[in-house]
């Protein structure tokens, strides 16, 4: 089976540790599971507790301790209707590979996570695209959306908030792309990754699953609750979609890691304190990089309203990769090239990260810029 090559991750495999400042990572400042524990209410001597757990392959399914954890971030989910995977990455996989079938329409926006695209055509999908604008704020337009869902659309795939963006799709269009879909009997799969990190109030966004019948949304505690390395994510499901789910499941996953499960589940009993930390790093650091981008003459953008990434619009002779090569190679700091995304002439900035380098990148980047 032929795949595209995925462009953002050769990009971040090539180059992520070589680089001094890290202004492409997507996480959340990761926390480690000391700070876990701390913001927790619990402390080292709770490790204790792991002595006694036998290493065995733990609930296929996941822990009904975890899912009940999960369950709690929607507004009436069943915790049979989710199914715990290895990262969002393997949950949207697994979607795609349960429903998506040769020759069924797939409308997709772009940019995106590449996945969202490149599984459903090497399955041999109709994949349409919709490209979101800067004059849209980078939203999708419905009209254009209803014009590439027909009759034969078995999924629209979303993200939101939209990686690489920023850009958050509010209750009132997530509503309207339910019945566009509902019209037809489509599904609308969301990869929900960065919901948590709005710029304002609670920074928890509708999800897809609480507003459409055959919504699915994808989720995992690597970028709001800062816990990549946990590898731990989610489907959240209508019942008949989990049961074909499980079933794909259990060629290439078994169970997630007993420790993973364990951690996972004490992260989300916590969520509102781990939320906490993650409003104050992105909401501080994004105003940095707003003071920052208002001094650029070279740099426009749409600021983001939720998520950890910007697109920053440079306005430089040289294409977005010859960019950020030559930027890694003379500051150490890293960019992602908009052509990752297919997006010529952006960069992706990650904001998310300790605050004194996002202050020294940008120092960087800002005297790379007007040595050009």
């Amino acid at each position: 089976m032929h795949i595209e090559p995925f462009k953002v991750e050769i990009w971040m495999n090539e180059w992520e540790n070589h680089c001094t400042y890290n202004l492409a990572e997507t996480c959340v400042a990761s926390l480690t599971i000391d700070q876990l524990l701390q913001l927790s209410g619990r402390n080292s001597d709770d490790l204790s507790e792991l002595l006694a757990m036998k290493m065995t392959y733990g609930a296929i399914e996941g822990s009904t301790r975890l899912r009940a954890a999960i369950s709690t971030l929607y507004d009436a989910r069943d915790i049979d209707n989710i199914t715990v995977t290895h990262g969002t990455i393997a949950a949207n996989a697994l979607v795609h590979k349960t429903l998506v079938s040769r020759g069924d329409r797939v409308v997709s926006i772009v940019p995106t996570y590449q996945q969202h695209y490149s599984i459903p055509a090497s399955i041999g999908a109709d994949v349409q695209m919709l490209r979101l604008r800067a004059v849209d704020a980078f939203l999708p337009d419905l009209a254009a959306l209803r014009d590439l869902v027909t009759a034969d659309t078995k999924l629209i795939a979303l993200t939101n908030p939209n990686n690489p963006t920023g850009a958050l799709i509010d209750r009132p269009m997530l509503e309207e792309i339910a019945q566009i879909a509902r019209e037809v009997g489509a599904y609308v799969l969301c990869d929900e990754v960065y919901r948590g990190t709005g710029q304002t109030g609670d920074g928890m966004s509708p999800s897809i699953v609480d507003l459409y019948e055959k919504g699915i949304a994808t989720a995992s505690m690597s970028k709001a609750y800062s816990l990549a390395g946990l590898r731990l994510g989610w489907i959240a499901a209508p019942a008949e979609v989990t049961e074909q789910i499980m079933i794909h499941r259990d060629y290439d996953t078994i169970s997630v890691g007993m420790l993973n499960d364990h951690f996972a589940a004490i992260a989300l009993e916590s969520r509102d304190k781990l939320l906490a930390r993650s409003h104050e790093i992105t909401r501080s650091n994004l105003a940095i990089l707003d003071a920052w981008v208002d001094e650029q003459p070279r740099v426009s953008w749409i600021k983001p309203r939720a998520g950890t990434t910007a697109m920053l619009r440079l306005d430089v002779p040289m294409t977005s990769r010859d960019f950020c090569v030559g930027l890694l190679e003379d500051t150490g700091v890293m960019l992602t090239p908009g052509d990752a995304f297919d997006m010529e002439g952006y960069a992706r900035i990650g904001f998310a990260n300790n605050t004194d380098v996002l202050r020294t990148g940008l120092e960087r980047l800002s005297d790379y810029l007007a040595a050009l």
